[in-house]
């Protein structure tokens, strides 16, 4: 069985990043994979400074953990001012080769206006420097807030097929290269 850990780098209650990844992770579970969501909201992280070791915040250490222990990871971000969002990063951060390396990533961005791929390629950069194998398939998800209905339900049909092949890509390479 696949796991993934999916992360979502908004902490804004109501948040269309987590909309969207529940969307991701959940089409990912009905294809058979064991699911784990990071809320970073919960994790207390504190700023990325440089330093290997964060004794004093135990969320570091759960958030590293459970990136290690998984084979894929989704990540979701807001695109803000053009880019991933700080506290996105700043998690990105807190962790490194020892985490990603080989690790399957799929890369989900949500933004008010319409889609991009600013925050998609930056993310990809940032994976592809701390060795990951990011997925050819990504979603934008453009005007946020007519994409989901009140209980996260996608509205766009066509949205919806491109999370339905977002999850598919996600788990056919995780598991060809697990394999």
């Amino acid at each position: 069985m696949v796991k993934v850990v999916g992360i979502a780098g908004s902490l804004r209650p109501g948040s269309y990043s987590q909309k969207a990844l529940k969307v991701a992770t959940d089409r990912v579970a009905a294809l058979g994979a064991e699911v784990e969501l990071l809320d970073l909201r919960s994790l207390n992280l504190p700023f990325c400074d440089g330093s290997d070791d964060y004794p004093d915040y135990p969320g570091v250490a759960k958030l590293k953990q459970a990136v290690s222990e998984a084979d894929a990871v989704i990540l979701a971000t807001p695109e803000y001012h053009g880019s991933v969002s700080g506290v996105l990063k700043n998690a990105l951060d807190l962790m490194g080769f020892e985490e990603f390396t080989g690790k399957v990533t799929g890369v989900i961005s949500v933004l008010g206006g319409q889609s991009n791929n600013n925050s998609l390629n930056d993310l990809r950069i940032i994976l592809r420097w701390i060795h990951a194998w990011t997925i050819p398939e990504q979603v934008a998800v453009g005007q946020a807030w007519k994409a989901f209905s009140e209980d996260g339900k996608l509205l766009d049909e066509g949205l919806s097929k491109r999370f339905d092949a977002f999850a598919q890509s996600l788990v056919e390479n995780t598991q060809k290269l697990r394999g």
